[in-house]
C-alpha cells in the first residue's frame, strides 16, 4: 500500500486502503489469538491506519483521515510501539498544519517527538523534526522552524538503516532537502529555496507524479517571490499537466494557490496567458 502510494493519488487508493484497515480491525476483535500474536496485530492496526489516514487526507477526506489515525494511535499505543504512535500522531499534526489549525499542528508534531522518545530510531527522529519545523512555518514561526531543520538533519546523520522501522523507507537526505526548501519557501527566503528545489527535482523519480508536482508548486512560488515570474509561469505550467493526471486534492489545492499567487504579476504576457488558460481553476 505504501509502494502503491508512492505513484498513486489518495482518490485512487482510498477504497482498497480502508477495506485492509476494517479487515485489519475485524480480525483483531474477531478472532481467538495469543498475546504476542495480538500485539503484532495491533501493530499491523497501526500501520494500516496510518498509511489510510494519509491517502485520506490526499484525498482531501480529512475528517476520514482524522479517524484513520486515532484509530491507529491507539492501538500502537496498545501496543506499546510508541514511534509508531510518533508517526501516527506526527501525521495528523501534518494535517492540522495545512488545514488552518496551527498551533494544534505544532501541538501534536511535539508531542509525537515526546511520544517516540529520545532513543527512537535516527531516521524516525529526523521525519518527526521535519513535521514540526513544517508546523512552526505554518505558525509563521521562523526561528524554530529553520531549529528544527537542522536538528532533523542531525538525526538522519546518525541514521542505520537497520534501525529503521520498515515504514520510514522513504525518509532521506533528498526528502529532507525538499522540506528545506518547502520552509524557505513558505518563509519568503527564494534564495534558498530555489536552488534546492531545482537540484532535487533534476534528480527526483518522475513516476512519483503527484510529488513532483507538489514540489514544482514551492519552486513555481519561491521564482514568483524572486521576481522571475516567467519562470514561474513555466513551472505553474507544468504544475497544472501533473495535477490533472492525478487524484489529489493536495495537487489541486496546491495548482489554484500558485495560480492566485501570480495574479500579482498579470501585466507579464507568460504569466496572462496562463491565467487566461486556466483561471477558471481559481473559483474551483
Amino acid at each position: 500500500m505504501r509502494l502503491a502510494d508512492d505513484v498513486l493519488a489518495g482518490g485512487d487508493l482510498m477504497g482498497a486502503a480502508f477495506r485492509e484497515l476494517n479487515s485489519a480491525l475485524q480480525l483483531y476483535r474477531e478472532s481467538a489469538h495469543s498475546e504476542d500474536i495480538g500485539q503484532a496485530l495491533l501493530v499491523q492496526v497501526g500501520e494500516l491506519a496510518q498509511i489510510a489516514g494519509w491517502i485520506a487526507s490526499d484525498a482531501g477526506q480529512h475528517g476520514q483521515a482524522e479517524r484513520a489515525y486515532r484509530i491507529g494511535i491507539a492501538a500502537a499505543r496498545q501496543a506499546g510501539d510508541m514511534t509508531l504512535v510518533g508517526n501516527l500522531a506526527g501525521s495528523l499534526a501534518y494535517q492540522f498544519s495545512n488545514t488552518g489549525q496551527e498551533r494544534a499542528g505544532i501541538d501534536l508534531a511535539r508531542a509525537a517527538l515526546d511520544e517516540a522518545g529520545p532513543d527512537a530510531p535516527p531516521k524516525t527522529r529526523a521525519l518527526f523534526f521535519d513535521r514540526l519545523a513544517w508546523a512552526h512555518t505554518r505558525a509563521g514561526e521562523a526561528q524554530p522552524a529553520v531549529r528544527a531543520l537542522g536538528e532533523a538533519h542531525d538525526a538522519l546523520s546518525e541514521s542505520t538503516d537497520d534501525a529503521a522501522p520498515q515504514w520510514a523507507y522513504w525518509v532521506s537526505r533528498e526528502e529532507l532537502e525538499v522540506m528545506d526548501a518547502r520552509v524557505f519557501t513558505e518563509l519568503h527566503r527564494p534564495l534558498r529555496a530555489v536552488p534546492l528545489l531545482t537540484d532535487v527535482l533534476g534528480r527526483y523519480d518522475a513516476t512519483h507524479a503527484r510529488e513532483v508536482a507538489l514540489y514544482r508548486s514551492w519552486l513555481a512560488i519561491a521564482l514568483a517571490d524572486a521576481n522571475e515570474p516567467e519562470q514561474a509561469a513555466e513551472e505553474a505550467r507544468r504544475v497544472l499537466l501533473l495535477s490533472s493526471k492525478v487524484t489529489s486534492e493536495r495537487t489541486a489545492e496546491r495548482s489554484r494557490i500558485v495560480l492566485r499567487c501570480l495574479q500579482n504579476f498579470q501585466e507579464v504576457p507568460a504569466v496572462d496567458d496562463l491565467l487566461r488558460d486556466h483561471g477558471h481553476l481559481l473559483s474551483a
